[in-house]
């Protein structure tokens, strides 16, 4: 199976982050919820908030799962 390269973006100036997959950007996201929900639409069933904090494959530029702010 082919491994998904997923990356979250640094917040922005409204404390939105862009999340792309695969060199494909899905959204922009304001919570770990968010993140989940699209990965859900994106067909990666099966991911929850609890899944996307401790994934290892999430690359996370400008801060982790708990930073929000620009």
């Amino acid at each position: 199976m082919a491994t998904v390269r997923v990356v979250i973006y640094p917040p922005d100036e409204d404390g939105g982050r862009r999340v792309r997959v695969d060199g494909e950007i899905l959204g922009r996201a304001y919570s770990v919820q968010d993140i989940a929900a699209l990965f859900q639409l994106s067909g990666l069933q099966g991911f929850d908030e609890m899944d996307v904090v401790r994934a290892d494959g999430i690359e996370w530029r400008g801060g982790g799962p708990d930073s929000w702010t620009h």
